[in-house]
């Protein structure tokens, strides 16, 4: 049963903003729009997660697949940033031609400038993961044709600065394989990539609980792609604002540096001073 939740707070100062593509995004968090229960939990899980981008599955859109039926019209596009992606597109051709399309839905939704895209090259139908060669090449082509390239990709540190260095606006390495809830399975290689970016860190994929997107955020990543855990869980929109929270905090963290990690305990009270016994 979908519930109403309060709006949660702005979740980041104007000084600590996410640039991608030279836009300014407060929100650290950007949601989907897909495996919601409801055209309304969607709505309401939005509203209360105070993202700013959403992604759209351009092909669902297009055929009108189940549960993306009113979606254009179910989100207010002159406060959300469409970001079209190309899932369902299994080679660098298609994921090329639906990007294009997507191009055009922004423009229908008013956003005449908008030349993001979610790339997204996913040959393998049973785990989901991308292809590291579809992707680059299609990437390639993107931003020949001036697209601001997000690229969905496994943890792969190489590829990810191949993919900067062609011009993309981001890269979004997966936490763990899409939907399964498994959290982040590949830590060393994200802290790998995220060292060693120069553009921004998104998480995107496998992240389940708020815990998991705090980490995220306090291992440096700059936002997070957050659908499934909230899409699917037992009260979507308690569980965006949850996940809004959690990016919030974990980015607090990040900023404000943690503690030293040390091989034995240490007291919290001076030593100096004591009353003697």
């Amino acid at each position: 049963m979908v519930q109403s939740v309060p709006h949660p707070s702005p979740p980041a100062a104007d000084g600590d903003a996410l640039v991608i593509g030279g836009r300014r995004f407060r929100s650290r968090l950007m949601t989907g729009t897909g495996k919601y229960p409801s055209i309304a939990a969607m709505q309401a899980s939005v509203a209360a997660s105070a993202c700013e981008i959403v992604t759209v599955a351009v092909r669902r859109v297009q055929s009108r697949a189940a549960g993306h039926e009113g979606l254009m019209e179910a989100i207010d596009w002159s406060r959300i940033w469409m970001l079209p992606n190309t899932a369902g597109c299994a080679t660098a051709e298609e994921a090329v031609r639906v990007a294009r399309l997507g191009r055009e839905l922004a423009k229908l939704a008013g956003q005449e400038d908008n030349t993001f895209v979610k790339l997204e090259v996913i040959p393998d139908s049973r785990h989901l993961l991308p292809d590291p060669f579809g992707t680059l090449e299609a990437a390639e082509q993107l931003v020949r044709e001036g697209f601001t390239v997000l690229p969905y990709i496994n943890a792969d540190p190489l590829l990810a600065k191949r993919l900067e260095e062609a011009g993309c606006a981001t890269v979004m390495p997966l936490g763990s394989p899409i939907g399964s809830g498994q959290g982040i399975r590949n830590a060393a290689n994200i802290a790998l990539i995220i060292e060693n970016a120069t553009v921004p860190v998104v998480v995107d994929a496998g992240l389940g609980v708020p815990s998991e997107a705090a980490q995220a955020m306090e291992m440096g990543a700059d936002a997070l792609l957050i659908n499934s855990a909230i899409a699917l869980a037992g009260d979507p929109p308690a569980m965006a604002r949850a996940m809004a929270l959690a990016a919030e905090a974990g980015r607090t963290a990040f900023q404000a540096g943690r503690l030293p990690v040390r091989g034995q305990a240490s007291p919290s009270s001076p030593t100096g001073g004591r009353v003697g016994a």
